[in-house]
Protein backbone atom coordinates (compact mmCIF):
# COMPACT_ATOMS: atom_id res chain seq x y z
CA UNK A 1 0.00 0.00 0.00
CA UNK A 2 2.58 2.26 1.33
CA UNK A 3 4.61 2.70 -2.50
CA UNK A 4 1.12 2.69 -4.07
CA UNK A 5 0.34 5.57 -2.13
CA UNK A 6 3.67 6.97 -2.80
CA UNK A 7 2.87 6.70 -6.95
CA UNK A 8 -0.48 8.53 -6.30
CA UNK A 9 1.53 10.98 -4.22
CA UNK A 10 4.43 11.73 -6.70
CA UNK A 11 2.02 11.67 -9.74
CA UNK A 12 0.28 14.25 -7.77
CA UNK A 13 3.46 16.40 -7.61
CA UNK A 14 5.19 16.28 -10.95
CA UNK A 15 1.40 17.42 -12.20
CA UNK A 16 1.39 20.59 -10.18
CA UNK A 17 3.51 22.69 -12.44
CA UNK A 18 3.12 25.55 -10.71
CA UNK A 19 4.80 24.27 -7.42
CA UNK A 20 8.44 25.64 -6.30
CA UNK A 21 8.67 23.28 -3.15
CA UNK A 22 12.32 21.78 -2.58
CA UNK A 23 10.40 18.67 -2.58
CA UNK A 24 9.52 19.53 -5.97
CA UNK A 25 13.11 19.78 -7.37
CA UNK A 26 14.73 17.24 -5.68
CA UNK A 27 12.82 14.38 -5.38
CA UNK A 28 13.52 13.10 -9.65
CA UNK A 29 12.12 9.87 -10.67
CA UNK A 30 15.48 7.98 -10.18
CA UNK A 31 15.12 8.54 -6.63
CA UNK A 32 11.51 8.00 -6.12
CA UNK A 33 12.28 4.94 -7.58
CA UNK A 34 15.26 4.19 -5.03
CA UNK A 35 12.87 5.27 -1.99
CA UNK A 36 9.84 4.14 -2.84
CA UNK A 37 9.41 0.39 -1.45
CA UNK A 38 12.11 1.68 2.10
CA UNK A 39 10.90 1.41 5.28
CA UNK A 40 12.60 2.87 8.57
CA UNK A 41 12.60 0.61 11.85
CA UNK A 42 9.75 3.02 12.98
CA UNK A 43 7.98 2.03 10.01
CA UNK A 44 8.21 5.78 8.17
CA UNK A 45 7.97 5.21 4.19
CA UNK A 46 8.44 7.72 1.75
CA UNK A 47 5.00 8.29 1.22
CA UNK A 48 5.23 9.71 5.03
CA UNK A 49 7.74 12.26 4.49
CA UNK A 50 5.97 13.94 1.38
CA UNK A 51 2.22 13.67 1.91
CA UNK A 52 2.32 17.14 3.41
CA UNK A 53 4.46 18.40 0.26
CA UNK A 54 2.59 16.72 -2.46
CA UNK A 55 -0.97 17.27 -0.85
CA UNK A 56 -0.41 21.23 -0.77
CA UNK A 57 1.40 22.10 -3.35
CA UNK A 58 2.87 25.38 -2.62
CA UNK A 59 4.83 24.32 0.22
CA UNK A 60 8.39 26.27 0.12
CA UNK A 61 9.75 22.97 1.79
CA UNK A 62 7.45 19.96 1.13
CA UNK A 63 9.28 17.11 3.24
CA UNK A 64 8.87 15.84 6.82
CA UNK A 65 10.63 13.37 8.25
CA UNK A 66 9.08 10.33 9.14
CA UNK A 67 11.27 9.31 12.41
CA UNK A 68 14.81 10.25 13.12
CA UNK A 69 15.80 6.85 11.14
CA UNK A 70 13.81 8.36 8.08
CA UNK A 71 17.37 11.11 7.79
CA UNK A 72 19.82 7.93 6.53
CA UNK A 73 16.87 5.26 5.39
CA UNK A 74 15.41 8.28 2.70
CA UNK A 75 18.83 10.73 2.90
CA UNK A 76 19.03 10.67 -0.93
CA UNK A 77 15.86 13.21 -0.56
CA UNK A 78 16.70 14.50 2.20
CA UNK A 79 20.27 15.25 1.96
CA UNK A 80 19.50 16.96 -1.08
CA UNK A 81 16.62 19.14 0.23
CA UNK A 82 18.57 20.10 3.56
CA UNK A 83 21.52 21.67 1.25
CA UNK A 84 19.21 23.67 -0.63
CA UNK A 85 17.38 25.00 2.67
CA UNK A 86 20.35 25.66 4.86
CA UNK A 87 23.03 26.97 1.41
CA UNK A 88 25.25 24.57 2.60
CA UNK A 89 27.99 22.43 0.48
CA UNK A 90 28.21 19.50 2.61
CA UNK A 91 27.24 17.96 5.96
CA UNK A 92 28.88 18.37 8.72
CA UNK A 93 27.23 20.36 11.26
CA UNK A 94 30.20 20.79 14.75
CA UNK A 95 29.49 19.04 17.97
CA UNK A 96 27.28 20.76 20.18
CA UNK A 97 28.84 23.89 21.93
CA UNK A 98 26.80 26.16 24.07
CA UNK A 99 29.61 27.93 25.45
CA UNK A 100 30.82 29.00 28.73
CA UNK A 101 27.74 30.85 30.07
CA UNK A 102 30.23 32.26 32.78
CA UNK A 103 32.10 33.76 30.21
CA UNK A 104 29.33 35.28 27.52
CA UNK A 105 30.50 38.26 25.68
CA UNK A 106 27.18 39.96 25.63
CA UNK A 107 24.57 41.02 28.18
CA UNK A 108 21.49 43.34 27.79
CA UNK A 109 21.18 44.56 24.02
CA UNK A 110 19.20 47.58 24.91
CA UNK A 111 19.89 48.99 28.54
CA UNK A 112 17.80 52.17 27.94
CA UNK A 113 15.10 49.87 27.24
CA UNK A 114 13.86 51.86 24.00
CA UNK A 115 14.24 49.62 21.20
CA UNK A 116 13.55 45.87 22.08
CA UNK A 117 10.09 44.61 23.87
CA UNK A 118 11.04 40.84 24.28
CA UNK A 119 13.82 38.50 23.80
CA UNK A 120 13.30 34.47 22.73
CA UNK A 121 15.68 31.58 22.20
CA UNK A 122 14.43 28.60 21.35
CA UNK A 123 15.28 24.67 20.52
CA UNK A 124 13.65 21.95 19.48
CA UNK A 125 14.10 18.07 20.47
CA UNK A 126 13.43 14.98 19.80
CA UNK A 127 13.19 11.52 21.41
CA UNK A 128 15.69 8.84 20.06
CA UNK A 129 13.14 6.04 20.70
CA UNK A 130 10.09 7.64 18.89
CA UNK A 131 8.68 8.16 15.79
CA UNK A 132 7.60 11.79 14.65
CA UNK A 133 3.47 12.61 13.69
CA UNK A 134 3.65 10.70 10.89
CA UNK A 135 4.53 6.91 12.63
CA UNK A 136 3.81 7.15 15.98
CA UNK A 137 1.18 5.35 18.00
CA UNK A 138 -1.48 7.07 20.33
CA UNK A 139 -0.14 4.71 23.05
CA UNK A 140 3.81 5.80 22.23
CA UNK A 141 2.71 9.63 22.45
CA UNK A 142 1.16 9.29 26.08
CA UNK A 143 3.95 6.90 26.89
CA UNK A 144 6.23 9.94 25.43
CA UNK A 145 4.54 12.96 27.41
CA UNK A 146 4.31 10.64 30.49
CA UNK A 147 8.25 10.20 30.22
CA UNK A 148 8.96 13.71 29.38
CA UNK A 149 6.78 15.05 32.58
CA UNK A 150 8.86 12.97 34.59
CA UNK A 151 11.78 14.73 33.70
CA UNK A 152 10.45 18.45 33.57
CA UNK A 153 8.82 17.72 37.53
CA UNK A 154 12.60 17.31 38.52
CA UNK A 155 13.09 20.86 37.45
CA UNK A 156 14.00 23.26 40.39
CA UNK A 157 14.97 26.96 41.22
CA UNK A 158 13.70 29.38 38.64
CA UNK A 159 13.15 25.99 36.01
CA UNK A 160 10.42 24.69 38.45
CA UNK A 161 6.85 24.91 37.49
CA UNK A 162 3.70 23.11 36.04
CA UNK A 163 2.42 20.80 33.21
CA UNK A 164 -0.84 21.47 31.93
CA UNK A 165 -2.07 18.74 29.53
CA UNK A 166 -4.62 19.89 26.37
CA UNK A 167 -6.35 17.14 27.49
CA UNK A 168 -9.27 18.09 29.85
CA UNK A 169 -8.00 21.76 29.91
CA UNK A 170 -10.69 24.28 31.13
CA UNK A 171 -11.72 27.05 29.44
CA UNK A 172 -10.49 29.59 31.86
CA UNK A 173 -6.75 28.27 31.34
CA UNK A 174 -7.00 28.07 27.64
CA UNK A 175 -8.40 31.73 27.37
CA UNK A 176 -5.42 32.65 29.71
CA UNK A 177 -2.39 30.65 27.97
CA UNK A 178 -3.51 31.88 24.88
CA UNK A 179 -3.46 35.33 26.00
CA UNK A 180 -0.06 34.80 27.14
CA UNK A 181 0.68 33.64 23.29
CA UNK A 182 1.60 29.84 25.02
CA UNK A 183 -0.71 27.88 23.88
CA UNK A 184 -0.08 26.39 20.32
CA UNK A 185 -3.13 25.27 17.95
CA UNK A 186 -3.82 22.62 15.36
CA UNK A 187 -4.76 24.93 12.26
CA UNK A 188 -1.36 24.37 10.26
CA UNK A 189 -2.80 22.89 6.95
CA UNK A 190 0.98 21.48 6.33
CA UNK A 191 1.15 20.20 9.61
CA UNK A 192 -2.06 18.31 9.40
CA UNK A 193 -1.38 16.75 5.84
CA UNK A 194 1.87 15.74 7.66
CA UNK A 195 0.02 13.93 10.39
CA UNK A 196 1.03 16.12 12.87
CA UNK A 197 -2.54 16.46 14.49
CA UNK A 198 -2.97 12.80 14.47
CA UNK A 199 -5.09 12.09 17.87
CA UNK A 200 -5.37 15.61 18.73
CA UNK A 201 -5.25 16.68 21.82
CA UNK A 202 -4.09 13.79 23.46
CA UNK A 203 -0.36 13.60 24.46
CA UNK A 204 0.12 17.37 24.03
CA UNK A 205 0.45 19.95 26.72
CA UNK A 206 2.33 22.90 28.15
CA UNK A 207 4.87 23.39 31.02
CA UNK A 208 6.02 26.75 32.17
CA UNK A 209 7.66 27.89 35.03
CA UNK A 210 6.56 30.28 37.93
CA UNK A 211 7.91 32.97 36.18
CA UNK A 212 6.26 32.26 33.09
CA UNK A 213 10.17 32.79 31.48
CA UNK A 214 10.34 29.16 30.77
CA UNK A 215 8.06 27.14 28.18
CA UNK A 216 8.28 23.44 27.34
CA UNK A 217 6.19 22.72 24.30
CA UNK A 218 5.29 18.57 24.62
CA UNK A 219 4.02 16.98 21.42
CA UNK A 220 3.12 20.49 19.29
CA UNK A 221 5.18 20.01 16.03
CA UNK A 222 8.58 18.45 17.84
CA UNK A 223 7.86 15.66 20.42
CA UNK A 224 10.29 18.74 22.63
CA UNK A 225 10.34 22.43 22.58
CA UNK A 226 12.33 24.24 25.12
CA UNK A 227 11.20 28.13 25.25
CA UNK A 228 13.07 30.74 26.94
CA UNK A 229 11.88 34.33 26.85
CA UNK A 230 11.28 37.82 28.84
CA UNK A 231 10.92 41.33 28.94
CA UNK A 232 13.45 44.03 27.44
CA UNK A 233 16.99 42.75 25.83
CA UNK A 234 19.02 40.77 27.89
CA UNK A 235 19.90 38.51 26.08
CA UNK A 236 23.00 36.52 28.13
CA UNK A 237 19.98 35.68 30.81
CA UNK A 238 17.49 34.41 28.31
CA UNK A 239 20.30 32.43 26.92
CA UNK A 240 21.93 30.80 30.34
CA UNK A 241 18.09 30.40 31.22
CA UNK A 242 17.77 27.90 28.29
CA UNK A 243 21.28 25.88 28.34
CA UNK A 244 20.63 25.26 32.06
CA UNK A 245 17.43 23.39 31.52
CA UNK A 246 18.68 21.75 28.59
CA UNK A 247 21.56 20.33 30.55
CA UNK A 248 18.98 19.26 33.45
CA UNK A 249 17.26 17.82 31.24
CA UNK A 250 19.57 15.62 29.38
CA UNK A 251 20.76 14.75 32.83
CA UNK A 252 17.54 13.80 34.29
CA UNK A 253 16.79 10.46 31.80
CA UNK A 254 16.15 12.36 28.42
CA UNK A 255 18.08 11.22 25.20
CA UNK A 256 17.60 13.14 22.12
CA UNK A 257 17.94 12.03 18.47
CA UNK A 258 21.01 13.40 16.35
CA UNK A 259 23.21 12.53 13.49
CA UNK A 260 26.74 13.17 12.75
CA UNK A 261 26.91 16.08 10.43
CA UNK A 262 22.95 17.10 10.88
CA UNK A 263 23.34 17.81 14.72
CA UNK A 264 19.99 17.46 16.60
CA UNK A 265 17.05 15.54 14.33
CA UNK A 266 13.08 17.36 14.10
CA UNK A 267 10.33 16.40 12.32
CA UNK A 268 11.23 19.64 9.89
CA UNK A 269 14.51 19.57 8.14
CA UNK A 270 13.87 23.69 8.48
CA UNK A 271 14.71 23.05 12.13
CA UNK A 272 17.64 20.73 12.17
CA UNK A 273 21.08 21.17 13.68
CA UNK A 274 21.30 23.80 15.88
CA UNK A 275 17.34 24.14 16.29
CA UNK A 276 18.19 27.55 18.08
CA UNK A 277 16.04 30.16 16.83
CA UNK A 278 17.15 33.43 18.55
CA UNK A 279 15.00 36.87 18.22
CA UNK A 280 13.80 39.80 19.55
CA UNK A 281 10.93 41.74 19.04
CA UNK A 282 11.89 44.71 18.21
CA UNK A 283 10.95 48.70 17.27
CA UNK A 284 12.32 50.16 14.11
CA UNK A 285 9.67 51.74 12.17
CA UNK A 286 13.07 54.03 10.44
CA UNK A 287 14.86 51.02 8.98
CA UNK A 288 12.07 48.76 8.49
CA UNK A 289 10.95 51.86 5.86
CA UNK A 290 14.35 51.81 3.90
CA UNK A 291 14.07 49.74 0.65
CA UNK A 292 17.07 48.18 1.54
CA UNK A 293 16.09 46.22 4.71
CA UNK A 294 15.62 42.96 3.67
CA UNK A 295 19.20 43.51 2.10
CA UNK A 296 20.93 44.55 5.06
CA UNK A 297 19.13 41.61 7.40
CA UNK A 298 20.44 39.00 4.64
CA UNK A 299 23.95 39.91 4.61
CA UNK A 300 24.25 40.19 8.69
CA UNK A 301 22.28 36.42 8.51
CA UNK A 302 19.64 37.29 10.53
CA UNK A 303 15.88 37.43 9.33
CA UNK A 304 12.41 40.16 9.76
CA UNK A 305 9.21 38.90 10.19
CA UNK A 306 6.08 40.56 11.54
CA UNK A 307 5.75 39.64 15.13
CA UNK A 308 2.80 37.51 14.80
CA UNK A 309 5.43 34.86 13.10
CA UNK A 310 5.82 33.77 9.20
CA UNK A 311 4.12 35.78 6.73
CA UNK A 312 2.78 38.28 8.45
CA UNK A 313 3.19 41.98 8.72
CA UNK A 314 4.34 44.42 11.24
CA UNK A 315 2.61 46.20 13.88
CA UNK A 316 3.11 49.50 15.13
CA UNK A 317 7.19 49.24 13.09
CA UNK A 318 7.76 46.15 15.29
CA UNK A 319 10.12 43.50 14.21
CA UNK A 320 10.53 39.76 14.88
CA UNK A 321 14.45 39.91 14.06
CA UNK A 322 16.36 36.51 14.79
CA UNK A 323 19.49 34.43 13.40
CA UNK A 324 18.82 32.47 10.05
CA UNK A 325 21.27 29.77 10.29
CA UNK A 326 20.71 27.05 12.08
CA UNK A 327 23.07 24.61 10.41
CA UNK A 328 26.70 24.18 10.09
CA UNK A 329 27.55 25.99 13.36
CA UNK A 330 27.60 26.36 16.70
CA UNK A 331 24.72 27.11 19.13
CA UNK A 332 27.48 29.89 20.84
CA UNK A 333 28.31 30.77 16.87
CA UNK A 334 24.73 30.89 16.51
CA UNK A 335 23.81 33.17 19.23
CA UNK A 336 26.70 35.72 18.48
CA UNK A 337 25.56 36.07 14.91
CA UNK A 338 22.34 37.14 16.11
CA UNK A 339 24.18 39.25 18.52
CA UNK A 340 25.69 41.08 16.49
CA UNK A 341 23.12 41.44 13.98
CA UNK A 342 20.39 42.70 16.43
CA UNK A 343 23.44 45.20 17.65
CA UNK A 344 24.07 46.33 14.00
CA UNK A 345 20.08 46.93 13.06
CA UNK A 346 20.18 48.97 16.52
CA UNK A 347 22.73 51.01 15.56
CA UNK A 348 21.24 51.56 11.98
CA UNK A 349 18.01 52.50 13.26
CA UNK A 350 19.72 55.27 15.85
CA UNK A 351 21.59 56.66 13.09
CA UNK A 352 18.22 57.13 10.77
CA UNK A 353 16.44 58.34 13.75
CA UNK A 354 19.64 61.22 14.06
CA UNK A 355 20.20 60.01 17.48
Amino acid sequence: MADGEAEQLFKKLRDATNSHSLLRKHLTANIFTRLKCLKTKFGGTLADCIRSGCENTDSGVGVYASDPEAYTTFAPLLDAVIKDYHKVDALNHPNPDFGDTDKLQFGDLDPSGDMIVSTRVRVGRSHDSYGFPPVISKEDRVDMEKKTVAALAKLDGELKGSYHPLTGMSKETQTQLTEDHFLFNNSDRFLEAAGGYKDWPTGRGIYFNDNKTFLVWVNEEDHLRFISMQKGGNLKEVYVRLVKAIRALETSGLSFAKRDGLGYLTFCPSNLGTTLRASVHIKIPKLAATPDFKAFCDKLNIQARGIHGEHTESVGGVYDISNKRRLGLTEIQAIEEMRKGVEAVIAEEKKLAGK
